[in-house]
């Protein structure tokens, strides 16, 4: 109602805005795998090294972020790209992914965009296996979504991520990782991530 309410909302948005689709699927990247065929236990967080992927795109032609959630821990890992361009995506995932335990790299479930085209490098690299979750099925990768919100009040729509240094990037995940979260208990993802024994909820 001409108000300014809606600015103190985590999104800032006045409304939802409904997606549109134009009556056209997004081209399949050759030889994806679907997100059905992913093993069940991914879907109960039953274990430690499921991850969902994601971009997080600044002004048109001004960079982009690549982001990594572990679906348990919630976990987030982050790097700046110059663009969505498909061979420095998986060199920046195959870096992120690389510093884990082999048993943190279990799969990582991302979306259709064709900066995952190279998806095949990032599993060779890294041992994680790669599935790709339905066009238009954001909820599929919900905690991914989630977390990109938390990563856009410290990057707001619209902002030049080729500014952005490393630094900067790191530091918001980090103030992100350090964050208790009611779904594990009020431990921190850092936490569960040097401790991950610890008893964890399921909940979203």
């Amino acid at each position: 109602n001409g108000g300014s309410l809606h600015r103190h909302l985590r999104r800032c948005h006045k409304k939802r805005r409904k997606q549109r689709r134009l009556g056209v699927i997004r081209s399949m990247i050759r030889d994806r795998v679907s997100i059905h065929e992913r093993p069940d236990i991914v879907a109960t967080r039953g274990r430690i090294g499921d991850w969902e992927g994601d971009t997080v795109m600044g002004a048109q032609g001004k960079g982009a972020v690549v982001t990594l959630v572990e679906r348990k821990s919630r976990l987030l890992l982050a790097g700046v790209l110059p663009g969505k361009a498909a061979k420095p995506l998986s060199y920046k995932a195959n870096r992120l992914l690389k510093r884990l335990p082999k048993a943190w790299r279990q799969t990582l479930t991302l979306d259709n965009g064709t900066e995952f085209a190279g998806f095949k490098k990032i599993e060779a690299a890294t041992g994680i296996k790669v599935y790709f979750a339905d066009p238009y099925a954001s909820w599929q990768r919900g905690l991914n979504e989630n977390t990109n919100g938390l990563l856009r009040q410290y990057f707001p729509k619209g902002c030049d991520f080729r500014a952005v240094s490393d630094r900067a990037l790191a530091k918001a995940v980090d103030e992100i990782n350090n964050r208790p979260r009611k779904c594990l208990n009020f431990r921190t993802p850092n936490e569960v991530r040097k401790n991950p024994s610890g008893a964890l909820s399921t909940g979203i």
